[in-house]
């Protein structure tokens, strides 16, 4: 009964934000922009992990692939920003 009644209210919700105003193209644009920034980020934190991840042993791989996910990430931001 919980469910039926959290599921009315979170379709409810979600039929009235569709309702608002269309954003504008410079929205859409900015929106695009941070989507790009935060993929280029994820993605490089992701690659500079995975990279330093093979280097290493012990703790001393934990700091190299901690150091690696930063450093790619800063990386991939400026790269995609």
């Amino acid at each position: 009964m919980k469910l039926k009644v959290i599921a009315v209210i979170l379709g409810a919700a979600g039929a009235l934000a569709a309702c608002g105003p269309a954003p504008t193209p410079q929205q859409q644009q900015a929106r695009q922009h941070e989507i790009a920034c935060l993929g280029g980020t994820l993605g490089g934190a992701l690659i500079g992990g995975a990279i330093a991840n093979q280097f290493g042993g012990g703790s001393g791989k934990d700091i190299l692939t901690a150091a690696g996910a930063v450093t790619g990430g800063v990386s991939g931001q400026r790269y995609a920003c």
